[in-house]
């Protein structure tokens, strides 16, 4: 059995100071792991009883059996330790950021004559690595760039000084193709060779405005002095060059380094968006997921991933530009929440990402598993809809009738969002005279409610009415005939503006045109009318029939409908003979329908 946790001795050592703290368990094991600007403060929160934690939390904090911590310097130090040491235990109640992607990296190797080639796994040798390219296809871009660009060796030979002079080594096909100088055999200075790494350097780091600059000066310069050979290739160079940049996304060239994060998340999921602005260009993208663990708020899961990336493309930006203000205090970072201009077309630009990325998740998800689609649908509509349990069964009336004539009302059910055919039912208005649309609804629905209720049947948890304020009351009135308005939501929609309304308030409901609540409440609408408006016509076009038969002498309505029962159209009883005719009424009347469809 455990022991009970004696929290109040182990918050006595912990110091009121920025750091880090870990929880861990009956078993030792690390459970979880935060920061704080205070730790004493913030490990203190978790153990107070009148603080409004969730229920996850509760649950961390009954596992509790012992607190470490660790003092940093700034609340900076500590968002940085959290994160590694987060990536490094991950532990069970904390935020699991799911990125298990290798990504690649552009790498100029520390050498002599450095190659330039891209790899997915980091070696601490010295060199020099840009990146990660969250896309391949630009990455092979770029590195197709500079091969067309620059001449670079690509051989693993040992280009060092004393090698090359001893004449170790000799020129490959490369050279004599034009895409390598030679080195190798010192028919290019090292000096030479390390510019265009130097170039290669800042195109790579978004100062490509700066290489553009440097090689027009040059051109210019190789035409004063008349050596059009070398201007020609300088031009070339700088039309590959300009050619790129112009397909590079490209912002205002006064914002010269800074980092851009949006984030979307719902109930289980996070995700967030990475921009990287070099003097005017995004030179980097990436999206990642993560899974919540405690319920954590934006700010804490917007923190985590910034410090992720950060530490991952090894940023030292100045200013961080975010959709909140985030709570870290430090001088050598500007946190940055734009409302207008540049840096808000940023903000907007990378929240277009995460949302279109989320979307595409969740799309994923449910494609796998549809009723997390369902779940998901069906928790929107309850909260859009201010009901207190999820509509998995959902009934919606509508009604049709001819000037007057032929009246009938439908229902449509719809169970986990999706139709119920076989629950489909009809109506055939019983005690409505005349064209009276709130009569028949008020009708419809008491019959409707009255039988579940004899026969045991449970209610659904919502129902809509095709109409405004008008059928909804009438729908309500029988409802609480029965007793039933208070035990289930029922809302009216009308056609013009798809505006919803709840019974007793004046102001209406208006859902974004794009929400899936409202997609929903629309197709429940329209196949609630289909199937109405069907059986409407079914009845009229028999009614009309009828209505012709009975132009015959001696016809009358009970005659005529027994002969579109037997027949099942006028078109039949049109071509039918009197020996077939006999075989519903008698001699007379069959002699007398045939002899009026041969004058007509």
């Amino acid at each position: 059995m455990n022991k009970v946790f004696d929290y109040r001795t182990a918050l006595k050592d912990i110091p009121h100071n920025p750091g880090i703290y870990q929880f861990w368990d009956a078993e030792k094991e690390l459970i979880y792991i935060g920061k704080a600007k205070d730790l004493r403060n913030r490990v203190t929160s978790y153990f107070n009883k009148d603080a409004n934690v969730n229920a996850k939390t509760r649950v961390l904090v009954s596992k509790i059996r012992d607190i470490t911590f660790t003092i940093v310097d700034t609340e900076i130090d500590a968002w940085l330790l959290e994160n590694s040491l987060i990536k490094k235990h991950q532990p069970r109640y904390n935020v699991m950021l799911k990125d298990d992607k290798t990504y690649p990296w552009i790498i100029i190797k520390n050498e002599h004559f450095p190659r330039i080639f891209y790899t997915r796994r980091i070696v601490r040798d010295g060199s020099k690595y840009l990146g990660p390219y969250a896309s391949v296809s630009m990455m092979h871009n770029i590195l197709g760039l500079i091969k067309e660009t620059y001449p670079l060796r690509t051989c693993n030979l040992q280009l060092t000084p004393q090698n090359i002079e001893k004449g170790k080594f000799k020129v490959c096909l490369e050279y004599q193709l034009g895409n390598c100088k030679g080195p190798c055999q010192n028919y290019q200075a090292e000096e030479d060779y390390d510019r265009s790494i130097e170039e290669i350097k800042d195109i790579l780091s978004g100062k490509i405005g700066a290489v553009l600059r440097t090689l027009k000066a040059d051109m210019e310069q190789a035409v004063a002095d008349m050596n059009y050979e070398q201007a020609h290739r300088l031009k070339r160079k700088f039309e590959l060059l300009e050619n790129y940049q112009s397909k590079s996304t490209i912002v205002n060239s006064s914002i010269t380094d800074v980092d851009v994060f949006g984030i979307a998340s719902d109930d289980k999921y996070a995700f967030v968006n990475y921009l990287k602005v070099m003097n005017g260009t995004i030179i980097q993208t990436q999206t990642i997921e993560l899974k919540k663990r405690l319920d954590e708020s934006d700010e804490e899961l917007l923190t985590l991933a910034i410090s992720e990336f950060r530490t991952r493309y090894e940023s030292h930006s100045k200013e961080i530009i975010v959709p909140f203000d985030i709570d870290l205090d430090d001088q050598s970072i500007k946190f940055t929440v734009p409302k207008l201009g540049e840096k808000r077309k940023l903000l907007d630009l990378s929240q277009k990402n995460v949302q279109f990325f989320k979307k595409e998740k969740i799309d994923q998800y449910e494609k796998l598993n549809p009723e997390i689609r369902t779940e998901r649908l069906l928790t929107q509509m309850m909260k859009d809809l201010r009901m207190n349990q999820l509509p998995r069964h959902i009934e919606c009336f509508d009604n049709s009738n001819f000037q007057g004539k032929y009246p009938v009302s439908a229902i449509v059910v719809f169970r986990d969002g999706k139709p119920s055919k076989k629950d489909y039912r009809h109506f055939n208005v019983k005690t409505v005279e005349g064209p009276d649309d709130f009569a028949t609804m008020e009708e419809a629905v008491l019959r409707r409610y009255k039988r579940m209720l004899d026969e045991g049947t449970e209610l659904p948890q919502l129902i809509v009415i095709d109409g405004g304020k008008g059928q909804l009351s009438s729908a309500i009135k029988s409802l609480k005939l029965l007793g039933i308005d208070k035990k289930v939501t029922i809302i009216g929609i009308a056609k013009r503006l798809e505006e919803l309304y709840y019974p007793g308030d004046q102001y209406p409901l208006y859902l974004d045109k794009k929400s899936e609540t409202l997609k929903v409440i629309q197709y429940l609408r329209d196949e609630a009318h289909r199937f109405g408006i069907t059986f409407h016509r079914k009845k009229r076009d028999k009614g009309t029939l009828a209505t012709e038969l009975e132009l015959i002498e001696g016809i009358g309505k009970t005659t005529a409908e027994k002969l579109l029962k037997y027949f099942k159209s006028v078109k039949k009883i049109r071509e039918a003979s009197e020996e077939e005719l006999q075989e519903v009424v008698n001699s007379k009347l069959s002699k007398a329908i045939v002899t009026y469809f041969r004058e007509k």
